[in-house]
């Protein structure tokens, strides 16, 4: 016999677990399942040593469903972002640009927290909502959907009856793939380092992005480690020389990553281990079917750049909540889901084809195309027009 719901959410990341808060705070039967348990440890085996930059707009949604409270203490605020390019012949900068919060707003850009510490925080607050059932790992199986509800198959117990299944299972969906909705990927020959560094120069707030060759180099501010100014590196490369990069012994890391950052805080000493993963940009043909919504990586996937990734997962579950709470009658009916669609696929392509652009100025090797991206980048961000325009759109500002 099948077990009732209003919405069953497949996928139990960042993005699947703040769904399950949001919506469960709503008022919304919930059921939240993934295959596998999130890890809630900085060393544990598996743990996402990655950061999550949680910009304004995304904050007040958590903040209204209780979210916020859990991570308020753990976070990091990122006033300024600032934008390096260090092409030149040697790894130094010759063009630097700050976005300063204060230019816009009263409020920092965003706050930064790790990603294994927003799992922690987050499975605290679902255990706070009785409305909310979460099974770590419980996958989806099948799906069979009608007009009126879809019936979900699970790995362990029996079928899941609802009137919504929210996909947030990540860039090889299960239930995307189930409900036959295709994808378009570009792979890049790109990887990405993750790893958490301490370095003698305070960041003082500041989120910095250093471009060169390969990919940008991103440090991300973090609490203080072991009594020293800690940041997160996101060090985008080729493949080649990224895996090479992953597997370099310490001292040598060290060194070459202290030179990729230009010096900039000082030498950089390692301070977690290294995690390392591919880089893809990927939308998906459709976000809906019958009784189905895509959100986050099942829906679209960027290169980590700009802070977008989450805070466009977090858009997809503002617009989904504003339909649900103005429709609660039509949940997951055609029209409320033709909305979201209409709503969400141009902000998704325009994000997704930007940062793609980025992405792309950013691997260049060939000396003159690096001079070309630095005048290109003095140029846009020097105009206060354009800086302050880019800011609002950082933020999700219209």
């Amino acid at each position: 016999m099948a077990e009732d719901c209003d919405i069953l959410i497949s996928g139990g990341g960042v993005a699947g677990l703040t769904a399950a808060a949001v919506l469960g705070h709503a008022g919304l039967s919930v059921i939240c399942v993934d295959p596998f348990a999130p890890v809630t440890e900085r060393d544990a085996d598996g743990s996402d040593l990655r950061t999550t930059a949680i910009l304004q707009s995304a904050q007040a949604l958590m903040e209204t469903a209780g979210i916020w409270d859990h991570l308020a203490a753990h976070a990091m605020p990122l006033q300024v972002m600032r934008i390096v390019d260090a092409g030149g012949e040697q790894a130094e900068p010759r063009v630097t640009h700050d976005f300063n919060a204060s230019d816009i707003s009263e409020r920092p850009f965003g706050w930064n927290l790790p990603n294994w510490l927003l799992r922690r925080e987050l499975v605290a607050r679902l255990k706070e909502l009785t409305n909310v059932d979460f099974r770590p790992g419980v996958g989806t199986t099948r799906l069979f959907s009608r007009t009126t509800e879809a019936r979900v198959s699970l790995t362990e117990g029996g079928p899941v009856r609802c009137r919504l299944v929210l996909a947030a299972d990540g860039r090889q969906s299960p239930m995307r793939e189930a409900a036959g909705i295709g994808v378009q990927t570009r792979r890049y020959g790109q990887k990405a380092l993750a790893f958490a560094v301490t370095h003698p120069i305070p960041h003082q707030n500041v989120s910095t992005e250093i471009h060169r060759t390969g990919g940008p180099f991103t440090l991300v501010p973090l609490p203080d480690h072991d009594g020293a100014p800690s940041s997160a590196v996101v060090w985008m490369e080729d493949g080649p020389t990224a895996q090479s990069l992953y597997h370099m012994d310490v001292a040598a890391f060290e060194k070459a990553m202290s030179e990729r950052s230009c010096y900039l805080m000082g030498p950089l000493e390692l301070a977690s281990r290294r995690t390392i993963w591919p880089i893809i940009s990927q939308t998906a043909d459709r976000l809906v079917g019958e009784r189905v919504v895509l959100m986050a990586e099942a829906a679209h996937v960027v290169p980590p750049i700009g802070a977008q990734g989450l805070n466009m997962s977090l858009a997809d579950l503002r617009c989904l909540l504003d339909l649900i709470t103005n429709r609660p009658d039509e949940l997951g009916n055609v029209e409320m889901l033709r909305s979201y669609e209409r709503q969400r696929m141009p902000d998704m392509r325009l994000r997704v084809q930007g940062i793609d652009l980025l992405n792309r100025a950013s691997q260049v090797h060939a000396r003159p195309l690096r001079d070309l991206r630095a005048m290109g980048l003095d140029a846009i961000y020097s105009a206060a027009p354009v800086r302050r325009t880019l800011m609002q759109m950082g933020l999700g500002v219209r």
